[in-house]
């Protein structure tokens, strides 16, 4: 939609800890162990292979998604939470 309105946008970065689904991300090839997977699932093939977003790997220690899908203590919520742009102001 926004192609279609005139916005030149780059690929959108994801980032991921799993070294395997980046890699088939990235690689249309389907191997052996692969084959099962339906074909709706390489969605997210299609979207690399058109530049519609790129993957990048991150380490699972420093992966910013962990505040939405773990408990963690205050200090790595709070670096997690500046890690995606997220800051709080105090109200008066």
């Amino acid at each position: 939609m926004f192609g279609e309105l005139g916005y030149n946008l780059k690929p959108i970065p994801i980032c991921g800890d799993n070294q395997g689904s980046i890699f088939m991300a990235n690689n249309p090839i389907t191997e052996r162990c692969t084959k099962h997977i339906p074909i709706h699932y390489h969605f997210v093939r299609d979207a690399v292979t058109d530049q519609h977003i790129e993957i990048f790997y991150i380490k699972g220690t420093d992966n910013p998604a962990d505040m939405f899908t773990k408990n963690l203590r205050y200090v790595k919520f709070k670096q997690c939470r500046s890690q995606i742009g997220l800051v709080f102001n105090k109200c008066s």
